[in-house]
Order: structure tokens, then C-alpha cells, then sequence
């Protein structure tokens, strides 16, 4: 028995609300950098600043899919997480910018995009087994390519506010340490689209009751108690070995009086250590229905494509998080010539990154629907991904080398291309290749790869950029340019783990 095939309206339905959900992803990366600075942030402070967005990413999508595995109400399985994520982020786009009234502003602003990012990620990680879920197979690269689309849709929408409300008169500079009009009205329109936009998924789709989907996949093998078995099995060595590494770190940046955002990357390290030791005994002791355990268990045993690909994530996503920090500053301290937030230079630099933003994001939602299909029949799926990180990587040597504003477009043509791969190639590999009842905890754990590195650029770029180009994040591009032919040269290998005709 197979679902039944989905027209264009329904793979419509099914990814509208990933429109709303990326125009607040938009709002927050185009935006976020801005508003530390307003509100007195240094340019060494928002590596810093920043982490709370990767560290809930780490946190949430994991349990997130876990549970909506498991999940199955009146609303549905992966429709609840939608609505809980869509309300949350709401409120903090809506008090975002009344960050200024509060006595310590700079630290409400970093908890309110704590807030944001975990209330976007809570309603996005479903959205990625939910393409899974409705469709058969061979629409996976349709559904993912429409629901990319939409992603770059509603990344147009969330970069060009600011730029478009100045041109019809709102305030673009605010006082010393005021948010701008332009910032504040954004916020506060895009969390209503937000809104509006995924209670539309909600109410034009039907979820498959957990009796059909167990129609559709009952010769589907899944063997659930392999990874239980095989965390059950191992010493305590490895968890041992986590902590040390997290104590050494801790030690390191305490002897050499390093950035101290770098104690997070060591705490990290040794909680998981310790997380999995407890998963470990667990297991050993046959608790095979718990959470924690899942999780670890799902982790250590994840399908050999899945772990290559998560080599290709981890480099590519470097890359994306350095360009969401560093893009305001390199743009308005290069090509505008200005690093003070109360100038006139200095906003419509920002304002310009806006509309950088929305090129890039543009030309992904072209690139997903006329550009991608053709290619990947031509080249496959994996060719496809690799010739498209190498585009990007190119866009962001642009950035490196240029100076004129105008000429800045043509970089994100490149970088617009690859996102638009990002978004739409691994998770089509991957929907095609896991089993559909772990769908929502693979996704979940796939998306580790996405937020570690983040957590790495903001804990380590910001020593690195203060040892050797203290001032200058411009080499910060280099770098992302690097991250990216790197991970282009990793994706060759994942063909190696699929069947020849999804190579």
C-alpha cells in the first residue's frame, strides 16, 4: 500500500508554514547582530552573544524529534510542535524590540533570541520529517525542493523588511542605544506572517493516522533495539574520555586567561560525557524506554549515510554561521565605512545586508524549483551538492576581494545556489534512505551537525579573529570560503553509502 500522491497544492500545504517559520530565521540572522550593536555590543562580543541560537539548535531538535516520534493527538503527530514553536517565537519577535526599556537590554535582547531560536527549531525540526512522512519516495526531492522554496520565499521577505519600510519613510536610525523603527516594525510583522503561515499547514493538512502509516511502511524493517543493544555493550571509556576533554579545554582557557565563551565548549563537552555514561548504565540495566538513552543510542548507531553526510553538514554550516555574524560588520566596516551604530553610514551598510540577504535567499527559491531538478537528473544528487558548495564558496571569496556594494549581488548569486542545495539535497538523501518510523529523531540528530559547528565558530572564531586579525573580520570570509571547498570535497564521498541510483 503507498500514501497517496501529493499535487502541487498539497506539497503547498504541506510547506507553507516553513514560510513563516524562515522569515523569522530572516528577521534573526539578518538582524541580530544589528541590535547587539545598537544596544552597545562590541564587535568580540557577538561570537558570544550568538551562541544561544546553536546551543538551543543542540538542545532541542533532538528531543523534538524524539517526541514527535512518539507523539500522536487530536492535532496530530508533528502538527502540535508546529503550533507550540509558531506561538512562542511570536511573543519574542514581538518583545524583541523592547529590549531598550528593560534595565539591562543587551542581556533581555540575547534572552529573547535564546527564546526565538529554540521556538523556531521546536516548529521546524517536525517540518522536516513532515515532508516525510505525507510523501512516497519518489517525491521526496519535490517535497523538499518546495518546501527550500518556500524557505527562500520567506528569507526574501524577512531580509527586506528594514530596506523596504525605509523606503516608505520609516525612521532607520534610532537614538544612541534604540533599536531603529525599520528593526522594531519588522520584528513585529514578521511574527504575525509567522503565525498566520504555519496555522495555514495546520489547517489544510491531514496527518496519516500511526495505523496508516504502518499500512504504507509494514514491510519496512526497523530494527529499533539494535542501537539499545549496542549502547548497552559499551565501556565507560568513551564517556570518561568526553569529560577529560571538557576538563582539559576548561583548564586550557583558565591557564592562558583565553575568551571565556570558550568554557561552553568545555562544559559541553564533559555533559555529554557525562549524559551518556547515565545512558550507558541505562541501557545495561535494560531501560530501554527512556529518552536519554533513545537519543544516545539513535546517535551511536546512525545509518552509514547519515554519518557521512554529517561530515558535509558540519563544514558547510561553519560556513553559514560565520556569514550570519560577520556579514553587518564586514559590509558596513569595508564597504561602507563606518563601525558606528548611530551613523547614517553605518545603518544603511546594515540595511545593504539586508538586501544581500534577500538576493541570496531569492535566488535559492528559483535555484530549488528550476535549477536543482535539472541538475540533479543530469549530475545526481551528490555531484549536485558538491559543484553547488563550490558556487558558494566562490560567492564568499567575492566578499573577500570586493569593495563595491553593486558588485556584492553577484557573490550571493553563488552563496544563493548552495543554500538553496543545503536546504533541499541532504535531507532528500536522507528521507529516501531512514527508516519513516525514526524519521523525526534522525532528522533531529542530523540537525547536531548543523548547530555543533555554530557553537564552534562562536566559541573559537572570536579567539582566533583576537589573536590574529583583532578588528578585522573580513578574513572571517576567507575562512568561510575554505570551510566550503572542504566540504564539497567530503560530499564525494557519501556516494560511496547509497544505492547506485540515488548516487
Amino acid at each position: 500500500m503507498q500514501k497517496p500522491r501529493q499535487t502541487f497544492r498539497g506539497l503547498w500545504n504541506i510547506s507553507f508554514g516553513f514560510f513563516g517559520i524562515q522569515i523569522g530565521f530572516a528577521l534573526q540572522n539578518s538582524n541580530m547582530s544589528r541590535v547587539f550593536q545598537t544596544l552597545g555590543a562590541s564587535m568580540d562580543d557577538l561570537p558570544a552573544l550568538w551562541v544561544a541560537a546553536p546551543l538551543t539548535g543542540l538542545i532541542v531538535q533532538p528531543i523534538i524529534g524524539h517526541m514527535s516520534d512518539r507523539t500522536w493527538n487530536r492535532l496530530g503527530r508533528r502538527r502540535p510542535y508546529f503550533l507550540t514553536g509558531a506561538v512562542l517565537a511570536a511573543l519574542a519577535l514581538l518583545l524583541m524590540p523592547l529590549a531598550p526599556a528593560f534595565g539591562a537590554p543587551l542581556l533581555f535582547a540575547a534572552a529573547m533570541l535564546w527564546v526565538l531560536d529554540a521556538s523556531l527549531n521546536i516548529s521546524m525540526e517536525p517540518f522536516r520529517a513532515f515532508v516525510g512522512d505525507m510523501l512516497n519516495t519518489d517525491q521526496h526531492s519535490a517535497g523538499y525542493a518546495v518546501q527550500t522554496a518556500f524557505i527562500g520565499a520567506g528569507a526574501v521577505v524577512g531580509s527586506i523588511f528594514p530596506f523596504l519600510l525605509e523606503h516608505l519613510g520609516v525612521a532607520n536610525v534610532g537614538a544612541p542605544g534604540e533599536i531603529p523603527d525599520t528593526v522594531k516594525w519588522s520584528f513585529w510583522a514578521g511574527g504575525a506572517a509567522l503565525f498566520a503561515a504555519v496555522m495555514w499547514t495546520i489547517v489544510t493538512t491531514r496527518e496519516y493516522s500511526p495505523e496508516e502509516q504502518a499500512a504504507f511502511h509494514g514491510a519496512e524493517p526497523v530494527e529499533t533495539e539494535a542501537p539499545m543493544r549496542m549502547l548497552a555493550s559499551r565501556s565507560y571509556a568513551s564517556s570518561g574520555l568526553w569529560i577529560v576533554a571538557g576538563a582539559v579545554v576548561c583548564a586550557i582557557v583558565a591557564l592562558l586567561d583565553l575568551e571565556k565563551e570558550l568554557l561552553l565548549l568545555g562544559g559541553l563537552l564533559a555533559v555529554y560525557g557525562v549524559l551518556s555514561a547515565v545512558a550507558i548504565s541505562m541501557a545495561k540495566q535494560g531501560r530501554s524506554a527512556n529518552m536519554l538513552s533513545s537519543i544516545v543510542g539513535d546517535f551511536s548507531g546512525m545509518p552509514e549515510v547519515m554519518k557521512r553526510l554529517a561530515v558535509v553538514q558540519f563544514f558547510t554550516w561553519s560556513a553559514l554561521f560565520i556569514m550570519w555574524i560577520n556579514t553587518t560588520p564586514v559590509v558596513t566596516q569595508y564597504v561602507f565605512g563606518s563601525t558606528d551604530t548611530a551613523s547614517a553610514a553605518y545603518n544603511e551598510g546594515a540595511n545593504w545586508v539586508n538586501v544581500l540577504f534577500t538576493v541570496y535567499n531569492g535566488v535559492a527559491a528559483l535555484a530549488a524549483l528550476a535549477l536543482l531538478p535539472a541538475m540533479s537528473r543530469r549530475f545526481g544528487q551528490v555531484t549536485t551538492h558538491a559543484i553547488c558548495l563550490v558556487l558558494g564558496a566562490i560567492g564568499f571569496l567575492m566578499f573577500f576581494f570586493v569593495r563595491d556594494a553593486q558588485v556584492l549581488l553577484l557573490a550571493e548569486v553563488g552563496i544563493g545556489v548552495a543554500w538553496a542545495s543545503i536546504l533541499a539535497m541532504p535531507y532528500a538523501i536522507l528521507a529516501s534512505n531512514l527508516p519513516q518510523a525514526k524519521l523525526g529523531i534522525y532528522m533531529g540528530l542530523f540537525n547536531v551537525f548543523v548547530v555543533v559547528p555554530q557553537l564552534l565558530v562562536a566559541t573559537v572564531m572570536g579567539q582566533i579573529m583576537l589573536w590574529l586579525f583583532p578588528g578585522e573580520p573580513i578574513w572571517t570570509m576567507l575562512f568561510a570560503a575554505a570551510v566550503w571547498l572542504i566540504s564539497a570535497a567530503f560530499m564525494l564521498r557519501v556516494r560511496a553509502a547509497l544505492p547506485q541510483s540515488a548516487a
